[in-house]
């Protein structure tokens, strides 16, 4: 099964995250692949304290729109690199944490996500903003998170055990 957690609001990450716990919690293995993202955040310890692989960049890379082409190919080299180290991961869950934005932002190989949502018979979470028509199609679940107000639009920025 596919689950695709979507939408501009808080709680894609969370919402995959809470099903991870759901299924650490049953005794099944789960693999934690974040995509674009490094830096120290919560959900990391945590999830590693409950069992849970969790495979991330440790390049401090910046946002896609602030890179230049040296850093973007930097970039695209270690989202493969994370999608391959998930691709040998033997997990009952699998989280593909901000893939789709890294599917947007020309960061990761379309080709090489589709083959292996084919090929790896596992229960697999996608999350980000504006999915492709394919993997709506492909999908068995499709979630929008909708923001209606959030502190970031009065300038208030991500706060350690809240958004990371």
């Amino acid at each position: 099964m596919i689950h695709v957690y979507i939408g501009d609001g808080k709680g894609k990450t969370t919402s995959a995250i809470g099903l991870s716990v759901r299924a650490l919690g049953r005794g099944l293995a789960v693999a934690v692949a974040q995509f674009l993202k490094s830096g120290v955040t919560g959900e990391v310890a945590s999830l590693e304290k409950l069992g849970a692989r969790v495979i991330r960049s440790e390049l401090q890379l910046g946002f896609t729109f602030q890179m230049n082409e040296e850093t973007k190919t930097l970039c695209r080299q270690e989202q493969a690199r994370i999608l391959a180290r998930l691709r040998a991961e033997k997990a009952d869950v699998m989280v593909l944490d901000e893939v789709i934005d890294a599917l947007n932002a020309g960061m990761l190989d379309e080709a090489e996500l589709r083959s292996f949502l084919e090929t790896c018979e596992t229960e697999f979470v996608l999350t980000g903003r504006n999915p492709p028509a394919w993997l709506v199609e492909k999908a068995d679940y499709v979630s929008e998170i909708r923001k209606v107000k959030h502190p970031y639009d009065r300038g208030i920025r991500a706060r350690v055990g809240i958004e990371k």
